[in-house]
């Protein structure tokens, strides 16, 4: 499948109530080339307004963290297990990821990283083990396949819980010292 195929399927995708309820497809984003990829959970109000994953207030919290480490948002490729919005940002429903996972597996093999961060405990139980607790393993690297896994707190957390941001800009900066020695 090419990229435009897959982008074509998504837009056109009717296998969950989700493709009826969003504004906008909200795909990914990022250099399709690249060797780092970050994984969340669903789009929120501000990417279905814009189609473009973590752009709301979380995702401007998420850049300042891709900043601090030294790693470019042009360099990496971001997009998040569902496609479009859940209602009232709640979790994804497991139903949802099933129908949605296909998409995002068919990313995973155009794009070719070497490193997927899960953003979220949501995305590490789906992508990493469907027992992963995030307060107990972020951070915490695996090989599955042939990619280098982890995952670190969801950039929406940070704000509710200000504890966290210390441990996130230090998983960052492994996130960042692997990807330099791969780069």
């Amino acid at each position: 499948m090419t990229w435009e195929e897959l982008k074509l399927s998504c837009e056109s995708c009717k296998r969950c109530p989700l493709g009826d309820t969003r504004t906008k497809l909200v795909f990914g984003t990022g250099n399709r080339d690249a060797k780092l990829m970050f994984v969340g959970e669903a789009p929120g109000g501000e990417e279905d307004k814009t189609g473009i994953p973590f752009v709301g207030a979380a995702g401007k919290l998420f850049d300042k963290y891709l900043e601090a480490v030294g790693i470019g948002r042009d360099e990496v490729y971001i997009a998040n297990i569902l496609k479009c919005r859940p209602p009232k940002n709640r979790d994804p429903l497991p139903e949802e990821q099933d129908v949605c996972i296909d998409y995002l597996r068919e990313q995973v093999r155009l794009i070719k990283p070497k490193m997927i961060v899960c953003l979220g405990r949501i995305s590490a139980m789906r992508l990493i083990s469907p027992d992963y607790r995030i307060t107990r393993e972020h951070g915490k690297w695996i090989k599955k396949g042939q990619y280098d896994m982890t995952a670190v707190y969801p950039p929406s957390l940070l704000p509710r819980d200000e504890s966290r941001r210390d441990e996130m800009l230090a998983d960052m900066m492994e996130v960042a010292r692997r990807y330099n020695e791969m780069k």
